[in-house]
């Protein structure tokens, strides 16, 4: 059965436009990027057009596609607010390739150091480094191919390498690469200081452990089952430790064939704490693995922090998966507007701009429920009262 068209984009379906003109004056500076090839000087759609046009993508969900966005372009309030005229698909599908991606990312430098303070976790309090959930998510270059993911050439897919500020609520870096890069890799490339890294065990490498050493920052990691160690130090556990589900805090030396290697001297911290294994009844996890036990194994170089504040860092690392989920369900990043690296590193900025945007619109940390309200405000289901009744009922940012 043919599919029914989706009716045209109207006027009187987009709304909120003044919040855009705050865009404005941040994309500004992309006016003039990727015009040397325009020595006729009649290039139409500028970066800073084509970089609202996006934003408009993400906040309205009735622009659902390029070819939505060439549809909005056409309206005369769209115009009007961008100062463009009606851009076509080849135009919109040449920006992804001629303007860099790069130049957003000191937009979104500058959007980050924006941000309010925010007011921690209390057991945060003596960490003197800034929280940085690390971790990777796949973006399907081909959307209908999803499942084939990286398996061939033409069943193309990318990686998301992604650090995210668990206190801000808010990634500050995405890098993008081929699926089957190695993240532990490209986590060595950036490494920066004054940071705890909080990584699943897919993360785990000695040598990588020693790098983040060396680069001035710590690490809290979930390591293998098998992991191979000894115990140097077994210390009492606290009344809190036992409450938080501390079963064993020991000081280890590794002794497996690659930390004898990298770095033989080295000790480091092991917190045991129980879990709640989530098995099949094939007795394997969903990527094929051995089934889960009954406790996690954490690694830290963290020696002096309580046993059971390392347990809660870890835990508050699914932060970032809640973020990925919002970030490629609810800002529509699980559909690629261009199969284009360059383009997709454009989509990717972009939506992290979007994110910082809802968090400096509201002060609060991105959520779905305030995305779905500002979408409803945009599209003009909500007025502006009920936006801000909605903001002022969230819970302070911590």
């Amino acid at each position: 059965m043919a599919r029914t068209p989706k009716p045209e984009i109207q006027e009187e379906d987009l709304h909120g436009f003044k919040h855009f003109k705050l865009l404005l004056a941040v994309l500004e500076r992309l006016r003039t990027a990727g015009c040397r090839r325009d020595r006729a000087g009649n290039r139409i759609l500028h970066y800073d057009q084509y970089a609202a046009l996006l934003l408009l993508y993400f906040f309205n969900p009735i622009v659902t596609s390029l070819r939505g966005i060439q549809q909005a372009s056409q309206l005369k309030k769209v115009q009007r607010l961008l100062g463009c005229s009606r851009s076509s698909l080849g135009s919109l599908s040449e920006a992804a390739r001629v303007f860099d991606a790069d130049l957003l990312l000191g937009i979104i430098g500058e959007m980050v150091e924006q941000l309010p303070p925010v007011k921690g976790n209390p057991a945060f309090d003596d960490l003197k480094a800034v929280l940085t959930l690390v971790d990777g998510t796949l973006l399907p270059a081909l959307p209908k191919l999803v499942q084939a993911l990286w398996q061939n050439d033409e069943n193309r897919a990318f990686k998301l390498h992604t650090h995210f500020e668990l206190l801000r609520g808010v990634p500050v870096r995405m890098d993008l690469t081929d699926a089957n890069t190695d993240e532990r890799d490209v986590l060595e490339s950036c490494l920066q200081s004054g940071r705890v890294y909080v990584m699943d065990r897919g993360y785990a490498k000695y040598a990588l452990f020693g790098k983040i050493i060396r680069a001035g920052s710590s690490f809290v990691c979930r390591i293998r089952d098998n992991s191979v160690f000894e115990v140097l130090e077994t210390r009492s556990l606290t009344t809190e430790a036992v409450q938080a589900g501390i079963v064993r805090d020991v000081v280890v030396r590794f002794t497996g064939k690659t930390a004898r290697e990298a770095d033989p001297d080295r000790t480091l911290r092991i917190v045991e704490v129980k879990c709640t294994p989530h098995r099949k009844p094939s007795g394997h996890n969903g990527r094929g693995g051995p089934e889960q036990g009954e406790t996690l194994l954490i690694v830290t170089d963290m020696l002096e922090v309580p046993a059971e504040v390392i347990a809660l860092i870890y835990k508050h690392r699914w932060a970032i998966e809640t973020f990925f989920r919002f970030f490629k369900h609810v800002l529509g990043c699980r559909h690629l507007l261009s199969h284009c690296t360059n383009g997709i590193e454009i989509q990717t900025y972009l939506g992290i701009i979007a994110c910082l945007l809802i968090a400096l619109w509201t002060g609060k940390k991105p959520t779905l429920r305030t995305y779905e309200m500002i979408c409803f405000y945009f599209t003009g289901m909500a007025t502006e009262e009920e936006l801000l009744a909605h903001i002022e009922k969230l819970a302070p940012q911590s």
